[in-house]
């Protein structure tokens, strides 16, 4: 190795070890704020719920039938559809929409496609129960209802979770405080907070044959119905720093 390499190799450790002296101490500092754990840190949850009247039905109707031809068999469903809609029409509170359409095939012993079976739906949605209950019972002649639905609109879900927010909120800050005078604390201050809702919890579908509504119910007569209620529940979560 000569002078002049030796030299050279020399002054560059020179110069590299004020740098290496002076990224330690900041090493140091990261290193203890990343081992460093608050005192005081308390984490909370607390939940509202509330049982929420449904104020939606939705009613399926539905016919069928069964046909040799089924080109023939489509346009008998769907004049049947379209008379359920035309009656529907114009009828306030009441809204009426095509449901689901099936046209499959009834096979014999040997395989061989013997007939066609077809069902054609119609579903009614609506606040006013008595509105809805009296239409598709004067629509017991052109069809017959499948399944009674109750829901939580989404208007009425919005006011009962800002309402439960509140709640849930006041009850969060209540375990906060007395938390803190439990804990030998004067008081505390909010480091995180978050607030969730949990939707609603539906009542099951409630079903209703055709056999048993031809039974039970004469033409013309209302359909009946009540509603039940569903579960809307909102949760605040978090941590609080007490002090």
């Amino acid at each position: 190795m000569t002078k002049n390499t030796t030299r050279a190799l020399a002054l560059a450790l020179i110069c590299a070890a004020p740098a290496a002296l002076a990224l330690t101490p900041a090493m140091a500092r990261a290193q203890s704020v990343t081992q460093y754990q608050p005192a005081g840190v308390l984490s909370l949850n607390a939940q509202a719920s509330a049982e929420v009247p449904q104020d939606v039905v939705n009613i399926t109707l539905f016919y069928e039938q069964e046909a040799s031809d089924p080109s023939a068999l489509t346009s008998t469903l769907n004049q049947r559809a379209d008379a359920a809609l035309q009656k529907a029409k114009g009828l306030n509170g009441v809204t009426a929409r095509t449901g689901s359409f099936s046209i499959y095939p009834s096979t014999d012993r040997d395989g061989r496609i013997s007939a066609w079976r077809g069902r054609t739906e119609v579903v009614l949605e609506s606040h006013d129960f008595a509105a809805a209950s009296k239409l598709a019972g004067q629509m017991a002649s052109i069809m017959q209802v499948g399944n009674v639905q109750f829901s939580l609109s989404p208007e009425a879900q919005r006011a009962a979770e800002q309402k439960l927010t509140g709640e849930a909120i006041k009850s969060f800050r209540e375990q906060a405080a007395s938390s803190a005078q439990a804990f030998g604390y004067n008081g505390y201050s909010i480091r995180e907070v978050n607030v969730g809702h949990n939707g609603v919890m539906p009542r099951p579908m409630m079903m209703m044959s055709a056999r048993a509504m031809s039974a039970d119910a004469k033409a013309s007569a209302p359909v009946p119905l009540e509603g039940g209620t569903s579960t809307v529940t909102v949760n605040v979560s978090g941590s609080v720093q007490m002090k």
